[in-house]
């Protein structure tokens, strides 16, 4: 189901952190800082789908406040 925005509506971007469950082998994705921005699919395309569903739910009930700001990850080494 495509939902078409309002004219006076713009696009909107969120980062989201994409997992692999190990259990059941699902792609779980999450916008940091965002509760019950979160989803799951199969496949990346899926979970992508699902998840721009749910923010586009949630953003119907206003500007979201974000708890916490994503900032990126980084790589340590240990020996």
């Amino acid at each position: 189901m495509r939902r078409i925005l309002n004219p006076r509506q713009r696009m909107r971007s969120f980062n989201f952190v994409v997992e692999r469950d190990p259990d059941t082998g699902l792609f779980v994705g999450y916008v940091p800082g965002w509760p019950g921005a979160h989803s799951q699919g199969d496949s990346l395309d899926e979970l992508q789908r699902n998840l721009r569903e749910v923010v586009g739910m949630l953003l119907e009930d206003g500007e979201p406040t974000l708890e916490s700001e994503f900032v990126g990850i980084q790589t340590i080494q240990v020996g």
